[in-house]
Order: structure tokens, then sequence, then C-alpha cells
């Protein structure tokens, strides 16, 4: 995945917490979370455990990218995040964009945020500082 450079022009940053889900019953795990979104409608974000970052996403425009850094895993795409990665929806679902069946984005009036897997029972809740 290509570095984003979050202090070019264009970007706003805002930095949280989140806590990660995943299907089954493996334990969550809570992290920081740097979510950015561009003018030009591309949007960030990072999903990591000081220091070492877990998960990098990318979407907006032509292709989304993803990145799995402990497990040197790549995946990327053209058009529509795909729905099989929650953290691409989590992209989408912050950027107040569509997030892809079967996953559901909700915004909390505590400025906080959850987005669930209806099938897999996957979650991811957070919330960005203003």
């Amino acid at each position: 995945m290509n570095p984003v450079n979050l202090s070019e022009p264009g970007w706003s940053v805002r930095q949280g917490q989140a806590v990660w889900q995943m299907p089954g019953n493996r334990p969550a795990l809570a992290g920081e979370v740097v979510f950015a979104l561009n003018t030009d409608g591309r949007c960030f974000v990072e999903f990591s455990k000081t220091p070492f970052p877990l998960v990098r996403a990318e979407c907006g425009g032509p292709r989304w990218e993803i990145e799995f850094p402990p497990q040197k895993r790549h995946y990327a795409g053209g058009g529509l995040p795909t729905a099989r990665l929650a953290w691409l929806q989590v992209c989408s679902g912050l950027s107040n964009r569509q997030v892809a069946p079967p996953w559901r984005f909700e915004r909390r009036s505590d400025g906080s945020w959850r987005l669930d897997n209806t099938r897999s029972k996957e979650t991811v809740e957070g919330f960005l500082e203003p």
C-alpha cells in the first residue's frame, strides 16, 4: 500500500479509540483509530495497538486498498469496497457513504459509532475526538 501523507493539503484528520470484535470466539481488540477524509473524497483509516498498525485501509475514488501489516496481507480492488472486510466499511460509514449489506453503520448521539455485520456478528465500535 502506498503511504498516505496526511499532512498534505486537503486531509482532515481525527483520532480516537475503537474496539474490534472479530467473528467467532476470538477476543476483542481495543486500540487507537485514525480516520482521515480528503476533500477529493478519499478516506483513510488505521487501527493500531501502539506502536503497531494492525489494519490500514483507504477507499474513495476508483480504487480501494487494505492491508494487515502483522500478517503481511494486502488486498485491493476497483469500484465499491468489498463487503468482506470490516475496516473498508468503517471507512465508508465514517465518510457518510453507504455501507454494503450485511453491514449496518450507526452514529450515536454521544459522538460514538458502531459498525456491525448482521450475519457474522463482527463489530467495530469507536469514538473520534472532535
